[in-house]
């Protein structure tokens, strides 16, 4: 536990500095909206306060004042903190009473804070004070109040909604994870939301989005289901009739027509064995017999056996953990693919876990660079195209069955390049001994 939580932690806050996801910009506007709430009301209540305090001190300096000017007048002597033309009275407001105005002004006394007021007298200004520290301290604490408190709640805010927005990122990313690995060919996958399977909850919007990919995934996995289907009884019908007719070609004389019928026939054959093997890699129930093999001698080997022209380079030999029966598959499927709609030379060349085969030809068409190979495609005026009919989609369905990465390229001066990388056997010393076994 105490390491699963670091790592959600990583998480979240990797997801937080993106600030183009969803996850970082509702952060940042509720980080925003947090200050510029609390910044307005901060203001406002000092502005409001620091008015009522300075109102109340300027209220209490001017009655100090009046009480000075009585006496002043009536020859009476003055309280302490009345005075005649005091030296530290502030410029502006001696102006002000030697204009015979009165009024009032902060300043200091003696480094005090001091709330100042001021009037005419005969024999210049008459002023009194009003301490002003226990104003200003007052000012000062609700100042710091207010910035505590606000920190407070603009944390409190984020945290709260940060937490409501995880909550609906968190499904928004599942959604997407199920998409994903639906797009890769898991048609199982279902995001299941909660608020979907019990109808009792009431469904909100990314719940609606859930239950519609469920919907669609389903449908799809359906019609899929129903295309393997049909794909397979057609080629399994097809055996019986095809092996009457191969029974009846055998059967006619000699010539240039029979060995026309024979061929069609033959052709027809392949044909649904291909359908066949493509309708059981569909249904995903192909197990693969992994074991481990010298990569380079695999590729020479695949070579000889489909009796095609190729040149063999080894570049760095490595011991991989494959199915050497469905690798040659592959490479003898990529082979003939290369001789049917490429030019020579091909060349097969072997780099560690790699395999690349290169012809020489006009290359892949854009669809299936783009899109991968798909079944009989035919593209207007690419009759040297690569890419139609079984072989490659056989080749992509054997490599995914042995865990192979099968890509599809053209080489920069020109013809198909198809690159096929294996997982690679770790316990290579102890395997080495076996290779040169007879087989």
């Amino acid at each position: 536990m105490t390491a699963a939580r670091p790592r959600g932690l990583r998480v979240r806050l990797r997801r937080l500095s993106r600030l183009g996801s969803l996850y970082g910009k509702f952060t940042l506007f509720l980080a925003v909206v947090c200050c510029v709430v609390a910044t307005v009301l901060g203001v406002l209540v000092h502005v409001i306060v620091t008015r009522q305090t300075v109102h109340q001190a300027r209220s209490e300096a001017l009655a100090r004042l009046d009480s000075a000017t009585r006496a002043y007048a009536s020859g009476d002597p003055m309280h302490h903190p009345a005075a005649l033309n005091p030296p530290d009275l502030p410029r502006r407001l001696r102006e002000m009473a030697l204009r015979g105005e009165r009024g009032t002004a902060l300043g200091d006394h003696d480094g005090t804070p001091t709330m100042w007021a001021a009037g005419p007298a005969d024999a210049g200004v008459i002023t009194a004070r009003f301490d002003y520290r226990h104003s200003k301290d007052t000012i000062d604490g609700l100042d710091r109040a207010i910035a505590g408190s606000a920190t407070l709640a603009i944390g409190g805010t984020l945290l709260i909604g940060v937490f409501a927005v995880s909550r609906v990122t968190r499904r928004l990313h599942r959604t997407a994870d199920v998409a994903r690995r639906i797009s890769a060919g898991d048609l199982d996958a279902r995001v299941a939301d909660p608020r979907t399977t019990r109808p009792a909850r009431e469904q909100d919007e990314v719940a609606a989005v859930a239950a519609a990919l469920d919907a669609m995934a389903g449908t799809l996995q359906a019609r899929l289901q129903s295309e393997q289907r049909f794909t397979a009884d057609v080629a399994h019908e097809l055996r019986t009739p095809l092996a009457g007719l191969q029974a009846a070609a055998d059967l006619l004389p000699p010539g240039r027509p029979t060995e026309l019928v024979r061929d069609r026939v033959q052709t027809l054959r392949r044909l649904t064995e291909d359908l066949l093997e493509i309708s059981r890699l569909d249904s995903l129930t192909e197990k693969a017999d992994l074991d481990a093999h010298l990569l380079g001698q695999l590729a020479e080997r695949a070579v000889r056996a489909s009796g095609l022209e190729a040149e063999v380079h080894v570049v760095r030999d490595v011991c991989v953990e494959t199915d050497r029966r469905r690798l040659e598959r592959v490479l003898s499927n990529l082979l003939a693919n290369a001789h049917r709609h490429g030019r020579p030379p091909v060349v097969v060349t072997v780099d560690g876990p790699v395999i690349s085969i290169r012809d020489h030809g006009e290359g892949y068409p854009d669809y299936l660079l783009e899109h991968g190979p798909q079944r009989f495609r035919t593209e207007p005026g690419s009759s040297g195209a690569k890419g139609h009919g079984l072989g490659l989609t056989i080749a992509v369905g054997q490599a995914r069955t042995i865990h192979a990465e099968l890509t599809f390229a053209n080489a920069p001066g020109g013809g198909a390049l198809t690159t096929l990388t294996l997982p690679e056997y770790d316990e290579y010393d102890g395997y080495a001994a076996r290779e040169d076994e007879p087989e």
